[in-house]
């Protein structure tokens, strides 16, 4: 039976994965920006430390301080931020054991650097706990407090479909070791948002066997974890070459009557015909309709997993002049926003 489709508009926090290649962070970007079309404030955050959010937008790097990256007519803006693991911890150290002074002393020693690359799990935790604090941060500065949400949204750009569930799951883990204290509480906290319906995990695929193979797998996964599904988001979809009429007519002819009738056009058109060229495009068009045939059946698959499906066309010049602009239209369009 399909799932019901998810009401995104009620979403605060939409969380971006897919397999690496797939254009997941162009996605995020280009789903922060139909975001602030609407007049919201959005805050658009990565974790792995790629830059990919500065290259998209073509701005300076960002660091672990949110930077204004987007002012749109509306009045809506886009803040980037990428999260680092080790300023996360000298935060979190500073607000709950009030550390001040100590953080620097354990980080000139190595406790942080150690804390922060060796320890399991921790940093994933100071990472996902620092889009925890953004996402619920209100006026005033502090989270709880009765002002305005700062953000009207928040975009993250997750780690890929391969360990996006652990990343996301990692404070239930941290629950079942810290029994109580302000590790215990924060961890239920992060859980408890990232489990609800103001939360929407989208995966980001392409209608090629291994991303749709690693969309399936984490869909099942996500669903396992209890962790709230959004759209599948269709990327990098290339126009159309042939009509529906002309592909049926390439997958249904043998190749020696689709010889004579690519022959007999060309001759139509006044072009001066060759065997090599006749054979060159036959070839073309029996490639072109099997990848068709393929894509069809990959989007096949990704149906059945009975999600709400967002398709986003190729841009032959990638994000610039304009590209991210198209996908945000075509987002807003087809209802992820």
């Amino acid at each position: 039976m399909p799932e019901a489709s998810p009401d995104l508009s009620k979403v605060r926090l939409h969380v971006v994965t897919g397999k690496g290649g797939t254009g997941k962070t162009t996605v995020a970007a280009a789903l922060a920006l139909a975001l602030a079309r609407q007049g919201k404030r959005v805050l658009l955050a990565e974790v792995e430390g790629r830059q990919g959010i500065a290259q998209t937008f073509d701005s300076a790097p960002l660091g672990h301080t949110e930077t204004r990256i987007l002012h749109d007519r509306t009045g809506g803006e886009i803040w980037g931020l990428s999260v680092d693991a080790k300023e996360s911890l000298l935060e979190y150290l500073q607000k709950f054991y009030k550390a001040g002074r100590a953080g620097s002393v354990l980080e000139k020693f190595g406790a942080i650097d150690f804390a922060t690359t060796i320890a399991p799990g921790v940093r994933d935790v100071l990472l996902i706990g620092k889009i925890y604090e953004a996402a619920g941060r209100r006026e005033g500065g502090k989270r709880g407090s009765s002002g305005e949400p700062v953000y009207d949204a928040v975009v993250l750009d997750a780690p890929p479909t391969g360990r996006v569930v652990r990343f996301l799951n990692v404070n239930a883990e941290v629950a079942d070791v810290a029994k109580m204290g302000p590790i215990r509480n924060q961890a239920d906290s992060i859980t408890r948002m990232l489990r609800s319906h103001t939360t929407a995990v989208h995966v980001v695929s392409l209608l090629e066997e291994m991303p749709v193979q690693e969309t399936v797998d984490a869909l099942a996964e996500l669903r396992a974890a209890s962790l709230p599904l959004g759209a599948i988001v269709v990327n990098q979809l290339r126009p159309p070459l042939l009509d529906a009429r002309a592909l049926r007519s390439v997958q249904a002819k043998s190749t020696a009557r689709l010889r004579g009738t690519v022959r007999g056009d060309l001759e139509t058109a006044g072009v001066r015909v060759t065997d090599a060229l006749v054979e060159g495009l036959v070839a073309d068009g029996a490639d072109y309709a099997d990848r068709v045939a393929l894509e069809q059946r990959q989007d096949a698959v990704l149906e059945e997993q009975g999600r709400m499906m967002v398709r986003l066309p190729l841009l032959p010049e990638g994000t610039e002049g304009g590209g991210i602009g198209v996908l945000a239209t075509a987002i807003d369009e087809q209802g992820m926003v």
